[in-house]
């Protein structure tokens, strides 16, 4: 699972970004747009932060180590976005259009920082080795020269 992360951690990152991003912008301006509550993004990244620590606990409390989900820094991003929306309420397709731009901005770089603060998935790696391998995995000593002497 680590070396898996560690080769593929900038194409993850940038995957991540993308999604979360869209996922923030879409669910927090489709919600605005059809209520006209702002704040409603700042609220929606509150429930999927504590979403993911719950997800996190539930991960830890399996043996993984505590750093191994990172929670994605939403709360600053989706507070952009809905001071976008304040500022231009009567457009509303300048609030998707520069509410998302600050988003898409805004949410890789606050993530950036949050995964430089994350220990390196190789040292994690061999302080917290896998419990067991499966089945189909497990080596089979080979048997060669075993009755030479019978």
């Amino acid at each position: 699972d680590y070396i898996f992360y560690t080769d593929w951690m900038w194409t993850s990152f940038v995957v991540f970004s993308i999604s979360q991003s869209t996922m923030l912008v879409v669910g927090a301006i489709y919600y605005m747009l059809f209520t006209g509550v702002p704040g409603t993004a700042t609220y929606y990244a509150t429930i999927m932060t504590i979403y993911t620590w719950v997800a996190k606990g539930a991960w830890f409390a399996l043996g993984y180590p505590y750093d191994f989900i990172v929670v994605p820094i939403w709360i600053p991003s989706a507070m952009l976005l809905d001071l976008t929306y304040w500022a231009t309420r009567r457009n509303k397709h300048a609030a998707i259009i520069i509410g998302g731009s600050l988003v898409g901005l805004s949410l890789p770089l606050f993530n950036m920082v949050n995964l430089l603060l994350v220990r390196d998935p190789l040292e994690v790696a061999f302080k917290y080795p896998r419990p067991t391998l499966p089945a189909y995995m497990t080596p089979i000593e080979p048997q060669v020269g075993k009755f030479y002497n019978s």
